[in-house]
């Protein structure tokens, strides 16, 4: 497990623009934390890494943007208004859990996972690269950003 400090919006971007530029086709990474946390932020480096040229925003009303302007298409959800696993699938989302045809970052993947994977309660083989990942707010810019790859 990793963890680092982000001291400004702008470093949780730089840090998914890190991501975004090593990012490759059916990697799934999971976020997590409260509203207003940094999620959006972190997406937003990652598209700016992937060279996603739209505006990156939160799919909370619409669950699912789509940017595909980038080197690898990055499918963004956000099941913060989705309850149960029944309604995920309802909304036919399951498919960006399993092999994305791209990067997939999913807001709230606790939605789908019931509770937060880690090396000693997962013995699961997870079907694609799956990045879990914490943001807890430690004040009003800082932000302890913790992940976990999992996976092939």
């Amino acid at each position: 497990m990793v963890t680092c400090i982000s001291k400004s919006p702008d470093e949780t971007i730089a840090l998914g623009e890190e991501w975004g530029r090593t990012a490759h086709l059916g990697w799934i990474i999971g976020l997590t934390g409260d509203l207003g946390a940094g999620k959006t932020q972190l997406v937003k480096g990652l598209a700016r890494g992937l060279g996603v040229s739209e505006r990156v925003h939160s799919p909370t009303f619409t669950l699912l943007n789509q940017y595909v302007s980038g080197r690898v298409p990055l499918f963004h959800l956000d099941l913060y208004r989705l309850e149960t696993r029944g309604q995920i699938i309802g909304a036919g989302l399951e498919e960006y859990f399993f092999h994305p045809p791209g990067v997939a970052v999913i807001e709230w993947v606790e939605r789908w996972l019931g509770q937060i994977p880690s090396r000693e309660s997962s013995g699961a083989a997870w079907p694609a690269p799956f990045r879990c990942v914490h943001i807890e707010m430690l004040s009003g810019q800082e932000r302890r950003i913790t992940y976990e790859d999992f996976g092939a």
